[in-house]
């Protein structure tokens, strides 16, 4: 039985995401059709790209995604279809893939062509629905397009690192339903850099020295829990996508309030990650007994 996923900025309210449900049903009635999520922020190209990367890999081989964001076609918007890792995606060429195709070179791009064939003001209900169902039927991608060599980037996909690498600027990408905070630094690209310094993340007025494997590593639970006050605190992880993320423990908008609303971050602000160079010192000398750590050098 043929998967296919939903991944739009519909909403709940409307009537657009039934309605490309029902489509499919009328073309493919044994068909699964699965909702990855119909909440992401209307046209966030760089949030409906993290979410889709980190949801791809937990469908077989062979599941078909798709992507409704900002996907009226124009000059400078066209469709695409794209298989990579046994996975097939719709969408529109508007950066969307590229985040995943940064990470795994994708096996086949074709420029979707046959709106001529089809009149359309809703594109994700009338021609990505076609698609879909095409290759869930067992066809090619040529049939439904030509070839192309690559996609569009998306900006910010790849955070600054200066000359000397001592600092990564990266961009909030993603607000989770806990209001955590997501970044586009990634673990591997954090640990390539950072050659075992020490750093400081800072996020508006906010200063981090450490980064966590999960969100309970810092409790101390050998304290009694009516004493700990955990509950609020502030603290930076690699989540499970493995982007650096910061983070309040158990955050609730309504008592403690989140990362988002407490840091004041918002989507696209900056994170910035300073490595503490650690000093040589010259064989056969003291380290200089009024400095106590590497800050201090």
């Amino acid at each position: 039985m043929a998967i296919i996923t939903l991944t739009t900025d519909f909403g709940e309210k409307d009537y657009f995401a039934g309605a490309t449900k029902g489509a499919i049903y009328s073309e493919l009635p044994d068909v699964k059709i699965v909702d990855i999520s119909h909440s992401v922020s209307p046209f966030n190209i760089p949030e409906a790209a993290y979410i889709i990367q980190n949801a791809f890999r937990s469908f077989p081989k062979g599941t078909i995604h798709i992507i409704g964001i900002d996907s009226e076609i124009n000059p400078e918007n066209q469709h695409i279809a794209v298989k990579l890792d046994d996975h097939y995606f719709i969408c529109a060429n508007n950066g969307i893939m590229s985040m995943i195709c940064k990470e795994i070179v994708p096996e086949k791009i074709v420029e979707i062509n046959i709106h001529d064939k089809i009149q359309t003001s809703f594109p994700v209900l009338d021609v990505f629905v076609k698609v879909a169902c095409h290759i869930a039927r067992g066809g090619t991608l040529d049939v439904i397009g030509k070839s192309i060599p690559e996609i569009k980037p998306i900006k910010n996909i790849v955070p600054y690192v200066n000359d000397d690498k001592t600092q990564i600027i990266g961009s909030v990408i993603y607000i989770d339903n806990y209001g955590n905070v997501v970044t586009n630094i990634k673990q591997s690209f954090f640990e390539t850099l950072q050659k075992g310094r020490d750093f400081k993340i800072s996020a508006r007025n906010y200063t981090f020295k450490k980064i966590y494997q999960k969100y309970s590593d810092f409790v101390n639970f050998e304290i009694p829990e009516n004493k700990r006050n955990d509950e609020g605190r502030k603290l930076v992880v690699f989540n499970s996508g493995g982007f650096l993320e910061i983070a309040v423990y158990k955050s609730n908008s309504e008592t403690f309030g989140s990362a988002s609303t407490l840091l004041g971050l918002r989507l696209m602000d900056s994170v910035s990650v300073n490595f503490i160079n650690i000093p040589i010192i010259p064989k056969g000398k003291d380290i200089p007994q009024n400095i106590s750590n590497v800050d201090d050098f």
